[in-house]
């Protein structure tokens, strides 16, 4: 990384900080108030046009070498989900398991691990930044998104990829607590975001996410979606579950979480 670009990654880190540390203060009162989830959301959109202005469409997030493999990498979010149906394909060690590609789409799709497999794959070594205050550095393997949305072929007014997970967690706002996370068009065919299916040289682990999460790798861990089991392409997510974007997003979190 050029010394450039490492002082705008360090900006940038800030910027989303600053917007991170108002938004997950945990008090109640600020998100419930208007004004203030007005004021989260505008430092939002700084955030997103900060990033997308000082960052080439294709600025790669820094890779790693084998050496600098974390010995210990922390599960981020449900270790495993609490749900009969990934319970049963767990337990055929997912030869059941597909993963349907549909909504704004010109072929929809329902594609096994072996079919994913055969797709151009990718291997990077990057480092997962947490919410939380923690970091690792992990190894993935996977199908670059922009081949699987390329296989479907996106409709006109296609805009967000939404990720459906598998995985159940509390029962708010609308009833449903099931994990999901959406990004733009612009990272979903970075170079770097991929549907990983393996982590360390081996298949993901459960508690990493397996058969298959997200690694899209200029945002904060929670985008990284684990237990995929569909891929929704929208043009606007107003009127899917709480409307912003994503399960915790739903909750208060920034939708673009870029670092």
């Amino acid at each position: 990384m050029t010394t450039r670009q490492s002082s705008r990654r360090n900006f940038l880190a800030r910027l989303a900080a600053g917007a991170g540390a108002l938004a997950l203060t945990g008090c109640d009162r600020l998100v419930q108030d208007d004004n203030v989830d007005a004021l989260l959301r505008q430092t939002e959109k700084l955030t997103l046009a900060g990033q997308r202005a000082l960052l080439s469409r294709h600025a790669l997030a820094r890779e790693y070498s084998e050496a600098d493999l974390s010995p210990v990498f922390r599960a981020n979010g449900t270790q495993m989900p609490d749900s009969n149906e990934y319970a049963r394909l767990l337990e055929g060690s997912f030869m059941d398991w597909r993963l349907q590609v549909d909504g704004l789409v010109e072929r929809p799709q329902s594609l096994s691990l072996t079919e994913l497999k055969r797709f151009p794959s990718r291997t990077q070594i990057t480092r997962h930044d947490c919410v939380e205050g923690w970091s690792a550095i992990g190894k993935w393997h996977g199908v670059p998104l922009a081949h699987v949305l390329d296989a479907a072929g996106l409709k006109p007014g296609a805009r967000y990829v939404v990720l459906h997970c598998a995985d159940d967690l509390e029962k708010a706002l609308d009833g449903s607590g099931r994990y999901y996370e959406s990004i733009d068009l612009i990272d979903a065919y970075h170079p770097q975001t991929i549907l990983a299916y393996g982590m360390n040289g081996r298949d993901l682990p459960v508690r990493h996410g397996a058969p298959l999460r997200l690694r899209v790798e200029r945002q904060l861990g929670y985008k990284q979606a684990k237990y995929l089991m569909r891929i929704e392409v929208v043009d606007g997510f107003s009127t899917l579950f709480g409307g912003k974007g994503g399960f915790w997003e739903d909750r208060g979190y920034e939708w673009y979480a870029g670092i």
